[in-house]
């Protein structure tokens, strides 16, 4: 089958609604059947001192958030123990980039959660998270990477990609992993046989052609390494931040954005409507418009609440569950790897 092309990718957009949604639903159905993907996990935002300025960020404690954290690995610890009696399987850690706290701080979390609890999967540490750690502390890429795995790392997400092309990371996060470093990192992860995720956040200052630009990217390094599980297009959030976009995207090119995904990334397994950013209601929709996963109950989520997202408090399990059964789709409960554990 011919792989649609830069071109025919940004044609998509025009296409009549519907008959774009059928098309990548087609797909969807030929690649998942009505199967709709989430797992039980908790995202644990250990802080919000960050050494970067990104103007779309919200969270970062450097600028207009005078609340400034930093949690103890005890914490953290205690978070992890509440969550694996609630039948977690994920542990998602993400932070914000702190000059203030040792290397031993960022992994020495992953020791002991992996030690006390070697049953949960951590997924943890964006491309730019791992770039700011080697400038900060003087490693390669290499050494990071390979220290994460030393120290229980499972997977990588895939934040910090925001938008590939230069021109618009030079307005929206100047100063942050370059869109070259950030595949030169998920590609050294993929050849360490090990699982990544990507993101695209959109919705701002960027255009149609640069959403494309960043899906062609993602798929170029798909066809090399196959080690990206999910890709996931989050949405702008408006609220807290200095971009000043005063409109939000609308729903309509929220859920072209998603087909048009779809349609591109032949190669990418999993497209994941993120309901922290597009909203529960939206990503229900998305279901019919190529998405297969909803990520997960998620408990507790700082980084996209503060800029205006209702995601702070997550999601009850068995809502979720009754969400995806009244939307017409088959819940099934998967692990981080995509491995099915139970059809609900």
């Amino acid at each position: 089958m011919k792989r649609i092309n830069f071109e025919e990718a940004l044609k998509l957009y025009e296409m009549d609604f519907f008959e774009l949604g059928e098309r990548a639903d087609s797909k969807r159905i030929e690649m998942h059947g009505k199967k709709t993907y989430f797992n039980i996990n908790r995202h644990i935002n250990p802080t919000n001192v960050c050494a970067d300025v990104c103007l779309f960020c919200a969270y970062s404690a450097t600028r207009k958030n005078p609340d400034q954290y930093t949690m103890s690995h005890e914490d953290i610890m205690k978070t992890v123990e509440e969550i694996d009696q609630r039948g977690a399987k994920e542990v998602h850690i993400v932070s914000a980039h702190n000059p203030n706290v040792t290397l031993e701080w960022y992994l020495g979390i992953f020791k002991k959660i992996k030690e006390g609890y070697p049953h949960l999967h951590i997924k943890a540490l964006t491309a730019a998270e791992v770039d700011f750690l080697s400038r900060h502390h003087g490693l390669t890429y290499d050494e990071v990477l390979d220290l994460m795995l030393e120290n229980g790392v499972d997977s990588m997400p895939g934040g910090g990609a925001e938008i590939f092309d230069e021109k618009v990371r030079d307005k929206i996060c100047k100063g942050k992993v370059t869109s070259d470093q950030w595949f030169e990192i998920h590609k050294k992860w993929h050849e360490r046989g090990k699982k990544s995720n990507v993101t695209m956040l959109f919705g701002h200052v960027e255009s149609r052609e640069n959403r494309i630009d960043h899906m062609m990217r993602i798929r170029d390094l798909q066809d090399i390494t196959g080690g990206f599980n999910c890709f996931i297009p989050l949405v702008y959030q408006t609220e807290n931040n200095y971009l000043n976009i005063e409109a939000p995207i609308t729903a309509n090119e929220i859920l072209k954005t998603m087909a048009v995904s779809r349609l591109v990334l032949d190669n990418v397994p999993n497209l994941k409507a993120y309901w922290v950013t597009s909203t529960v209601n939206l990503a229900l929709v998305a279901q019919e418009f190529g998405a297969n996963d909803l990520d997960g109950t998620i408990e507790k989520e700082s980084i996209n609440s503060a800029a205006g997202a209702k995601s702070a408090n997550g999601v009850v399990l068995e809502d979720f569950i009754a969400l995806i059964k009244n939307s017409g789709f088959n819940p099934v409960e998967r692990d981080s790897l995509y491995n099915e554990i139970k059809a609900w």
